[in-house]
């Protein structure tokens, strides 16, 4: 199987799948407990329907829209996501040089292999930091202020992360940052010597935004779980946040916020967008999908605050439901990942390639000829 043999999300998936030892593809894979979140995430699309209108003049459309205050060419959002340079040796360098080739906007995580100067100087493309509000806040004080000096256009605080979601898969492989070659994964590091030879002869692993405060998940191998519970900041509440928007002082979204409620005081702190997500099904199992919780929340603060639906992206379509819905744009983390891990820069520009035809498509066969025509009329609930 060859990239060229990949004609949607799923191919990707399946030739991460070929090319990555199974700990690492099952970190990207894998979610909390028995998993249902995570496939409600994608299976909450097929819930709804689209209503196409017919002879609307489509020679000519339109999928550009404003995401916090940056323009994008396409009405979607490359969700941050750690530890990219494990996945493939190209790690965050690569979906930077793709989201700006292609006009998106992307993230980088606390935990990026690449640091936030570095991206800084590789694109002038938007992006946003995610951060996570450690124990130490020297360490919170310092990604704030790198981000403030190398002019990154938004922060998105994740909320839902003050403690690991129990990730069984990452039990049962033994996956830690950076990654040990334990004896029952050795088998499938030694079948991967393309990946097992990156790994281990071009740049030495490191967490640069991390590094200069703190050892754990560089210098000390740990499981995401025990970095999790051991190094966040669990008494984070909604006087943090406001602070943290305070501090920063720039663009600020909310990573995390599922409910009605948290949306209305997200609005109340001041944020400018909330991202509606459970971590990709990550944290919480058995939590509502992002697209199950959409129309309420738009309903609540729409207009008020930019509403990003971001988990269980696969295909355009879910997007323009998403829009139609209400939402500003959708975003995803896994749609590019297993792309990532795929084929690098050549792979994560397949899968916007193909994203962008299937919107593009879509658009053409619902009879929209600018993203902001989507609306409730053209879609039906089961």
């Amino acid at each position: 199987m060859h990239l060229s043999d990949c004609h949607n999300i799923a191919d990707l998936r399946a030739l991460a799948q070929r090319r990555l030892p199974w700990p690492v593809f099952d970190y990207i894979d894998g979610a909390a407990d028995d998993e249902t979140t995570k496939a409600r995430n994608t299976a909450a699309f097929d819930e709804v329907d689209l209503v196409p209108n017919v002879l609307a003049g489509v020679e000519t459309i339109d999928t550009r829209c404003t995401i916090m205050g940056r323009e994008s060419a396409l009405p979607l959002v490359l969700s941050p996501t750690a530890l990219q340079r494990v996945f493939h040796w190209q790690g965050e360098r690569a979906v930077a040089r793709a989201a700006e080739k292609f006009g998106l906007w992307f993230g980088i995580s606390s935990l990026a292999t690449v640091s936030i100067e570095e991206i800084a100087a590789l694109t002038s493309g938007p992006k946003m930091f995610q951060l996570y509000v450690h124990k130490d806040k020297g360490l919170n004080t310092s990604m704030i202020e790198r981000c403030q000096a190398s002019g990154f256009d938004a922060i998105a605080l994740t909320v839902d992360t003050i403690v690991s979601g129990k990730r069984e898969r990452c039990q049962r492989s033994g996956f830690t940052t950076p990654p040990r070659f334990t004896p029952s994964a050795v088998w499938s590091y030694a079948t991967r010597p393309r990946w097992a030879l990156d790994y281990m002869f071009r740049e030495k692993f490191r967490l640069p935004n991390l590094d200069t405060h703190v050892d754990e998940g560089t210098g000390k191998a740990v499981s995401i779980a025990e970095y999790f519970n051991t190094m966040l900041d669990v008494s984070m509440d909604w006087d943090t946040a406001a602070k943290i928007r305070q501090d920063w002082g720039g663009t600020f979204c909310l990573k995390g916020v599922m409910s009605v409620a948290d949306a209305r005081r997200a609005v109340e702190i001041g944020a400018d967008a909330i991202m509606i997500s459970n971590h990709g099904g990550r944290q919480l199992d058995g939590s509502r999908a992002p697209f199950d919780q959409l129309a309420e929340i738009v309903d609540a603060v729409g207009g008020q605050i930019e509403v990003i639906c971001d988990g269980g992206v696969r295909r355009g379509t879910h997007v323009l439901k998403a829009l139609a819905t209400g939402a500003t744009a959708a975003s995803g983390g896994r749609l590019y990942l297993y792309a990532l891990a795929a084929a690098g820069q050549d792979g994560v520009e397949r899968a916007l390639t193909l994203l962008k035809d299937e919107i593009e498509r879509g658009m053409r066969l619902m009879g929209v000829t600018d993203v902001r025509q989507l609306n409730r009329e053209m879609l039906r609930r089961r």
